[in-house]
């Protein structure tokens, strides 16, 4: 299946942010996944608004900024992400995203339940965790 770039998209304030994302929404009813895959672009100023997903629903949210560039708060941190720059937000954890460059911000999101899976048949993960090991992370 192939969905072209911008397909579908809309406009959507999130959490209380600052001005509404521009939102393309990959695959829906289409994904077969527990995750929800989308693309954002966020105006000069715009927020996502301070958020955290907890209880009954809990989420996780991966972010990667395609162009631009981005302040997060997460946790009471602040995080400076720019092109190809990746941050996670665990479960429950406050988290916030602005656009706080001279650009819009354009990033991939990926939010789903924690869970877990082996991937270890497949030899990348082997792999990515040796490189992480060699540039000193655990």
């Amino acid at each position: 299946m192939k969905e072209p770039a911008g397909h579908s998209t809309f406009d959507y304030t999130m959490h209380d942010g600052a001005a509404p994302l521009r939102i393309q929404h990959h695959f829906v009813d289409q994904l077969g996944m527990a995750v929800n895959i989308q693309t954002w672009e966020l105006p000069v100023g715009g927020t996502e608004g301070m958020h955290r997903h907890e209880g009954d629903q809990p989420l996780q949210e991966f972010y990667q900024v395609l162009s631009g560039h981005a302040l997060m708060h997460l946790d009471g941190r602040e995080i400076r992400l720019g092109p190809g720059d990746s941050a996670l937000a665990p479960a429950g954890a406050d988290h916030d995203l602005a656009n706080d460059g001279d650009e819009p911000l354009r990033l991939i999101t990926v939010w789903g339940p924690p869970a877990t899976m082996d991937t270890t048949g497949f030899g990348s993960i082997e792999r990515a965790r040796a490189a992480r090991r060699e540039a000193g992370e655990s």
